[in-house]
């Protein structure tokens, strides 16, 4: 069992001499600056790896230090965001930029004790920084370290453990010598071969130390609704520019407060003729059928009542630099409005 010392010592030697032959060539791997590494984990929070790399960079260029991002105004940062999601994340790093500049001078703390302090920045995220960037010992645990850690110890079958279970665990597995390379071992095995369903057991560098090899039984997935919704396109193409009108959410909304979209609008059966666009879009539990409506002003004015909330023709031009919702964004993409953005 990998209890023992001398049991958990190969262990850890099995799986950084893995990890120091197989890990991704990923961009935040390339250095210690807490800085960079902060972003990293924050965007990698509920999404792909893929999905990050071409924010993280663009990213980077518009904000290349925690200075730059606390004096950045928040529509900027959410700009450079939008099509992310989960767009409190992008908010609380602001805040936390601004607090590290101001109360820290610019430097980051360097335990994971201290990390926690600033906004938005938890358990993970925290113990992330401080073993990979300053080298201190201690275990990280996200989705796919409790996965490695369900298979490795046998006595966690059933029910799922707790929280602190699994940080025990980690804990004690942790090579201490090389925390941030373990830690980032450990999440890269799970997330290319200790996987939930079809795992690679074959390629697994530690599987001679796995008690339950193969699929494990996952818990059932979430029921995803499905709803149709419908937004009104109504631009003005000029020589050589198009604008479009943008309706701001209010600053006071649940979801996405702030951010700049299309108008919503009720769909008619009558208005087949005046579907510019049909995509989907999932959003957490929520399939969307997403309608796309021209509409002229004049036939706009007839058809809703004008609206509370700021609204703005905004040229096609500005659109990247404007905190669009990630449907929006997706939505003028498809139509070829919005302009190309720097990768």
């Amino acid at each position: 069992m990998v209890t023992r010392p001398a049991v958990i010592r190969k262990f850890q030697q099995s799986l950084l001499t893995w990890f120091d032959s197989h890990a991704r060539d990923l961009p935040w791997r390339q250095n210690s600056d807490p800085y960079r590494i902060w972003v990293s984990e924050v965007m990698l929070q509920q999404t792909r790896v893929t999905a990050v790399l071409d924010y993280y960079a663009r990213f980077l260029t518009l904000f290349p230090s925690v200075t730059v991002l606390a004096q950045a105004k928040e529509p900027e940062v959410l700009a450079a965001w939008s099509g992310l999601g989960y767009y409190r994340r992008a908010r609380m790093m602001h805040q936390a930029a601004k607090v590290v500049v101001h109360e820290h001078h610019g430097i980051f703390p360097r335990t994971a004790e201290e990390l926690r302090k600033l906004p938005g920045i938890g358990e993970y995220t925290s113990s992330a920084i401080a073993s990979i960037a300053f080298g201190e010992p201690v275990a990280v645990v996200d989705g796919n370290v409790e996965r490695v850690l369900l298979r490795i110890f046998p006595e966690a079958e059933s029910p799922v453990p707790h929280a602190k279970w699994f940080r025990d665990r980690a804990a004690n597995l942790l090579d201490t010598q090389r925390p941030g390379d373990f830690n980032q071992a450990m999440m890269e095995l799970g997330a290319t071969v200790c996987l939930p369903q079809r795992p690679l057991c074959l390629h697994c560098p530690v599987q001679r130390f796995c008690k339950t090899r193969g699929e494990h039984q996952a818990p059932p997935p979430k029921k995803m609704r499905n709803r149709q919704i419908a937004y009104a396109l109504l631009r003005r193409d000029r020589p050589g520019a198009t604008q479009v009108l943008l309706y701001q959410r209010p600053l006071s909304a649940s979801l996405m407060p702030g951010m700049w979209e299309l108008p919503e609008v009720e769909m008619r059966e009558d208005d087949h003729d005046r579907v510019e666009l049909t995509l989907r879009h999932a959003i957490t539990v929520t399939n969307y059928r997403v309608h796309v409506l021209r509409f002229t002003e004049h036939e706009a004015t007839l058809r809703w009542p004008k609206q509370k909330t700021p609204q703005q023709w905004t040229e096609s031009s500005e659109l990247g630099a404007l905190p669009l919702t990630g449907l929006t964004r997706k939505v003028l993409r498809r139509l070829q409005i919005i302009a190309n953005e720097v990768k």
